[in-house]
């Protein structure tokens, strides 16, 4: 039988005092708001006033865990009872309670959390909302629901507490309730300000006042409040530099595992410096403290809009936690609190902190609030409602995660309803609900319940990288076999030596209260990346394996549990907790994570969900949780370009994720994947401090998201176009997850998007362009066949008459198959469909009658014929109607070897067709004076045609004279052959010439003189290669040659005439393109046979030679004198062949033979003859060359010269020029001599010869390469007879010659 419960108020207690009046404030109002400053007595003295009033059942909330556990046990023990039989509690693993109890001590979240199972809280008749000034997300929802609970539960209490509180606002909140001010137990706080200057260093102010405090005062401890952990860590370095005799200082934060945190509630000798966070400003009181250190800062947790992340900025705190944190020095004895900033500062903050619902984001409690049905979130009567957009950013994260089906009114998924059943996180919850799903449940309740608590992975400042080296184990399977394995030596290993290993590296950890080893350095391994790296390599041989797979952190867990698992069937209870702490593991935190996951597990069984009995693979895992981190991925971003400059080793730069909604961020350093990160990933957690990190990341893929996060993804299809190789339209998507481009450029089926514009790009691009080209036998498409035919013939019918009316247009082919296509076709596939099923075969078919009658055809294909026909070819005609391009209009393929047969007249006829439309712009492009006789125009052309096509037309003429012919017989007006202008007649009129050789490109010209001038050589290499071949000879064995020959090879008839060609060690016979070029080429090669057949007179001929003349040719032009003697004697064979016979004439033996004879007898006094010549101009030469070193005109005199004599002169130079070459030197040397004298008559009388001798250069070099024709090489010598006249008459010259003269002969030959 339990005892009775005491009922005793501690009169010390200022609150005892107002005892009765509460009660009785209790019995009469709802609400009581209960101000009680520090040390009132009101946390465990409110619960003995509300028994006092009649309460049988009462909740007592308390913020924190340790809080609800320590004030439990404090009233169970002035009530005399034991824990947990009339006074019990309960928090997140833990539950004292039974059916006696009466005054139930929890965390607020707990009692939220039992508004699922009982929504009018029946089972309390009171509750009493502690330390509400703190605000809470949990607090807030507490009064907010309260409020309207009251309204349906009058008989229900609440009393609101807090040290410090808005009363006002509260009071408001429960309409005006009644207010009960307590005093604190406290001594007098003296407050001195010392502000930290702007160059100063915050955590060097700290160490100056701890020095400051331990100079001037001999007793008592000191509380330090800072932001953060850093600087926790460097301010007990800088306190620990200043070596206090007989002080230690102790971290208190909210990651340190239990055991240290427990360090600052133990006894200790000497003084202690607490370096703590704000989690010291309330519910827990720290014995000793007379003095308080006070940086004015704290991290507050805060919601980012913009980023849509939880924040853990440090900013100022607000004068009530500042006066909180005062009053922790006061509470045995008289305190002093230093504030490290000025009283103007303190006066200048906020009153109260901002309540975290308005800094926080709303998601959980919609989600409950909407499982509750408690209505909008707009119209919750919160104490203070919170932002608009705060709400909309939980509405988004619901949707998010798919929980919501509408948002006004709130109305949950199937997703939503399981989520609020999950006492977690929603996006841990999202995490479980998906891996039901898929098949990992088991795997995914291990990873939930890990992200639910604080990191069980401990990470001691002194030592950091030995716990570091432990924990990357678990970053790869590899890593972990190779940290586990036996020793390498074989040994056999006892069964406690790891954790002997273990237990001598904790042996190197510094007990409790001891000196420190070695003085700690101001900026430690943490701060300094080279030193931390080099502390977590340490020696290479103790490292094991740390490679590391895409799973990064996620993964990692997965195997810290199994390790844990492992080693937990295996040891017994102490063993297993030394193993952790040796290991760096909280002890407590892995009990934490173990009993969530219990009841996790029991939790999501009683949901109905199943958890797998055998290994999921790591992909499902990890999109599974992905599901709950759809808003927490980033894309890898391209390193930014070196900075120019710079000495020294180049800092690596931190690789940068581009996260959604525009966030920037980077994996936190500790993470398995922030050395290695790859292109995409996702991040349990972002926090921003210094800057954005995201903590327990993963790699993903892009496809994984379409599966989780379909109703998130907004896609953007651009160029929708027809794919051939697909037979299919496709379209490149854009795949954007708020905002981040996830997936790019990629092709999808466009039919299944928008199948009506894939079907009009099916038929314009598929079928009216032609790129659709069907593959498989699944459907006849034979009238794509039978359609490209019949526009072929159309297009080719359009080329020919240059009249587009007759093409069919785009349009109407388009028109033709929308009317007969299906709605449901717009691919291959979905055309085969329905075509395989369709009877009539030709109902997409073209017909070309509809489109041309039958006569217009046939007048079409007789205007316009395929093939052309001349001296006994048939050349393919082409059609090209394109205008302003090269090939436009008519042209004729001639193969390269027949093009020697071709003459360019008959082809200035034209087509039929176009012979009507020639004749008229040969008529307009005559003169003025011409044309005119002609108008209108057509009317005449017409009439010249019709009369032409009656009167028998010379084909072999050009059509122009011919046209000429008519207009003159048909009007009297005759037209000048020079007025006609065929060039100039609009290109399409003027046929063209495709040039085909095997192998090469084709060659295409509209003249085809210019164009067998200009492949006269391929043309002759080309028809010899047809003829039989001949090898060389120094004698006539040809036979008979003929004067033209016809060869049929590779299906062509080949034109030649047999010509023999010089080689100079003897000759062959090849086929010539024209007669004249045979004729010159055998000519040649008559001389040269005749030079190898006869003796050689050299030796007589040099013994004729006078001494003069000897001396004279070494000096010619030739690089020796048998050079020279060799070129005489093939000179005098021509002459003396020629005094007989055209040598070219020769076209058997023995003629050949004759000439022969006739040569042998006649040679050696020629080539005297031709000797005596050269010596003399070999002698003239040195003089002119001489005499032009000094002469003002040498340079004119010099190029005349070269043109006259060079190597091969001799042969080269024609009869009679030859003999005259003496004369004209001798005109040089007189002209140089009379240009001494009177160099301006000089002038004067070269001026119109040099007009001469431009316009005839101007001439030749139009001329095609090789030998000029001899017309041509005759003026250049009538040229030099006009320059003997005008300057050396007395030599006299061998014709009469006049510059009009010449230029009449150069008309003529232009």
């Amino acid at each position: 039988m339990n005892p009775q419960p005491r009922l005793a108020f501690d009169p010390a207690l200022p609150i005892s005092a107002e005892a009765p009046r509460i009660a009785s404030l209790i019995r009469d109002h709802q609400v009581v708001v209960v101000a009680g400053e520090t040390g009132s007595g009101k946390t465990t003295q409110l619960p003995k006033i509300c028994l006092l009033a009649g309460r049988e059942r009462i909740a007592h909330t308390q913020p924190r865990r340790i809080a609800a556990r320590t004030v439990a046990h404090r009233i169970a023990e002035e009530c005399g009872t034991e824990l947990g039989e009339f006074v019990g509690y309960q928090v997140r693993f833990t539950r004292r309670v039974s059916r006696a109890t009466r005054i139930k001590v929890m965390t607020d979240g707990v009692l939220l959390s039992e508004l699922a199972h009982d929504r009018a809280l029946e089972r309390y008749d009171t509750i009493i909302i502690d330390e509400a000034h703190e605000r809470s997300l949990n607090i807030d929802f507490l009064l907010g629901y309260l409020k309207q609970l009251l309204e349906r539960r009058p008989e229900l209490r609440v009393i609101v507490t807090s040290a410090t509180i808005d009363t006002a606002r509260f009071a408001a909140h429960f309409d005006d309730a009644p207010i009960v001010e307590v005093s604190g137990r406290t001594y007098p706080v003296e407050i001195r300000y010392r502000p930290v200057g702007e160059d100063d260093d915050e955590v060097d102010a700290v160490a100056a006042a701890v020095g400051d405090l331990a100079a001037t005062t001999s007793s008592g401890d000191v509380l330090v409040f800072l932001s953060g952990e850093r600087e926790i860590r460097d301010a007990a370095d800088a306190v620990g530099a200043l070596k206090l005799p007989g002080w230690e200082t102790v971290p208190l934060y909210a990651r340190l595992a239990a055991a240290d945190q427990q360090k600052v509630f133990q006894a200790h000798s000497g003084r202690r410096v607490v370096l703590a966070t704000n989690v010291a400003e309330t519910s827990i009181t720290v014995p000793g403290i007379r003095f308080v250190i006070d940086a004015g800062t704290a991290r507050i947790s805060r919601y980012s809009a913009r980023t849509k992340v939880q924040r853990l900025p440090i900013e100022p705190i607000s004068r009530a936690s500042a006066d909180q944190r005062a009053g922790r020095c006061g509470r045995v004895a008289p305190g002093i609190a230093i504030r490290l900033y000025s009283e103007a500062d303190y006066l200048a903050r906020d009153e109260f902190t901002e309540p975290e619902i308005l800094r926080t984001n709303l998601a959980a409690v919609i989600l409950q609030m909407a499982k509750a049905g408690l209505g909008d979130i707009a119209d919750f009567p919160f104490v203070e409602a919170p932002d608009v957009a705060q709400i909309g950013d939980g509405l988004r994260l619901l949707t998010e995660l798919g929980a919501l089906r509408e948002r006004k009114p709130i109305r949950l998924t199937r997703i939503g309803r399981d989520l609020a059943g999950l006492p977690i996180d929603p996006r841990l919850g999202r995490m479980l609900i998906e891996a039901n799903h898929r098949g990992c449940l088991r795997e995914m309740l291990v990873i939930a319940s890990f992200l639910a608590i604080q990191d069980v992975r401990e990470r001691p400042a002194e030592h950091r990288e030995q716990a570091d080296r432990l924990h990357a184990r678990f970053f790869s399977d590899a890593a972990l076999a190779a940290a586990t394995q036996p020793a390498s030596d074989g040994a056999a290993k006892e069964p406690n030596a790891a954790s002997s290993s273990r237990d001598n590296r904790h042996t190197e950890r510094p007990a409790a209260g001891s000196k420190p080893g070695p003085e700690p350095l101001r900026h430690t391994p943490h701060t300094s990346k080279t030193a931390r790296i080099q502390g977590l390599r340490g020696n290479p041989e103790d490292q094991p394996a740390t490679s590391i797979d895409p799973g990064g952190d996620i993964t990692a867990i997965l195997r810290l549990w199994g390790y844990l698992q492992t080693e937990r069937l295996t040891r017994s209870g102490n063993q297993f907790r030394r193993l952790c702490r040796d290991e760096y593991l909280s002890f407590l935190r892995v009990r934490e994570w173990q009993d969530l996951h219990t009841q996790l597990k029991q939790l999501c069984k009683d949901l109905g969900m199943r958890r797998n009995a055998t290994a999921a693979p790591t992909d499902q895992v990890l999109i599974s949780a992905l599901s709950g981190l759809l808003s927490q991925i980033g894309l890898q971003q391209p390193p930014p370009p070196n900075a120019p400059g710079g000495r020294g080793r180049r800092r690596r730069t931190m690789t940068e994720f581009q996260g959604t909604r525009g966030a920037r961020f980077a994996i936190q350093p500790g993470s398995a994947l922030a050395r290695r990160p790859p292109q995409l990933v996702m991040a349990v957690e972002l926090v921003e401090t210094a800057r954005l990190w995201a903590r327990t990341v993963a790699a993903i893929e892009p496809e994984w998201l379409e599966q989780v996060g379909a109703h998130l993804l907004k896609r953007t299809y651009s160029e929708p176009h027809w794919s051939v190789s697909s037979s299919r339209v496709v379209a490149r998507e854009r795949v954007l997850l708020f905002g981040l481009p996830v997936i790019v450029d990629r092709l999808i089926d466009y039919g299944r998007i928008d199948s009506q514009a894939a079907r009009e790009i099916f038929i314009r691009a598929g079928l009216v362009e032609g790129q659709w080209r069907p593959t498989g036998p699944h459907a006849n498409h034979g009238f794509l066949k039978h359609n490209a035919e019949v526009l072929r013939q159309v297009e080719e019918i359009a080329d020919r008459t240059r009249r587009r009316q007759v093409t069919i247009d785009d349009q109407v082919i388009h028109d033709f198959y929308d009317r007969r296509l299906p709605s449901t076709v717009c691919s291959q596939s979905s055309f085969d469909a329905w075509w395989r099923e369709y009877p009539d075969p030709g109902f997409l078919e073209f017909d070309l009658g509809l489109l041309i009658d039958g006569d217009a055809l046939d007048r079409v294909r007789r205007e316009f014929p395929d093939r052309w026909s001349i001296a006994g070819l048939n050349l393919p005609i082409g059609y090209v109607f394109e205008p302003g391009t090269q090939q436009d209009g008519v042209s004729i393929r001639v193969p390269m070897a027949q093009l020697n047969q071709l003459r360019p007249e008959p082809f200035s006829w034209q087509v039929p067709g176009l012979r009507l439309e020639l004749a008229e712009e040969l008529i307009r492009s005559l003169p003025k004076q011409s044309r005119t006789r002609f108008v209108p125009a057509p009317d005449h052309a017409s009439a010249a045609v019709r009369w032409l096509a009656a009167n028998r037309a010379n084909r072999s003429r050009r059509f122009c004279d011919e046209l000429g012919r008519a207009l003159t017989a048909l009007t009297g007006e005759s037209v000048p052959v020079d007025h006609w202008h065929p060039e100039q007649v609009p290109t399409h009129l003027q046929v063209g010439f495709e040039v085909t050789q095997p192998g090469r490109p084709t060659r295409f010209s509209r003249d085809l003189g210019e164009l067998r001038a200009e492949l006269s050589q391929q043309v002759s290499r080309t028809i010899t290669r047809a003829a039989p071949e001949v090898s060389k000879s120094t004698s006539w064995t040809f036979g008979e040659l003929a004067e033209q020959v016809t060869i049929r090879h590779g299906g062509l008839q080949v034109v030649g005439y047999p010509a023999l060609k010089d080689l100079g060690d003897g000759v062959s016979v090849i086929l010539a393109e024209t007669p004249a070029q045979q004729m010159a080429s055998h000519g040649l090669g008559i001389r040269r046979l005749l030079v190898l057949t006869n003796p050689d007179p050299t030796r007589w001929v040099i013994s004729q030679l006078t001494n003069s003349q000897k001396l004279a040719l070494p000096g010619g032009p030739y690089p020796a004198v048998p050079t020279l003697l060799a070129d005489a004697r093939l000179k005098a064979v021509d002459q003396c062949a020629r005094r007989h016979r055209e040598p070219s004439s020769i076209r058997d033996a023995a003629a050949y033979d004759r000439l022969g004879v006739a040569v042998r007898q006649e040679q050696a006094d020629q080539m005297r003859k031709v000797v005596a010549v050269a010596a003399e101009v070999c002698e003239l030469t040195g003089q002119v060359q001489a005499l032009a070193e000094t002469s003002v005109i040498g340079p004119e005199i010099l190029d005349q010269l070269d043109n006259l004599v060079f190597r091969g002169f001799i042969g080269f130079t024609r009869d009679p020029w030859y003999e005259q070459l003496p004369r004209y030197l001798k005109a040089m040397l007189a002209r140089m001599r009379q240009a001494a004298g009177d160099p301006a008559r000089d002038a004067r009388l070269a001026a119109p010869i040099a007009e001469l001798q431009a316009e005839y250069d101007a001439l030749r070099a139009d001329q095609p390469p090789g030998r000029l024709p001899d017309a041509m090489d005759d003026v250049g010598f009538w040229i030099e007879e006009l320059r003997v006249q005008a300057h050396a008459q007395i030599l006299g010259t061998v014709l009469s010659v006049s510059t009009k003269r010449i230029r009449r002969a150069l008309a003529e030959l232009a």
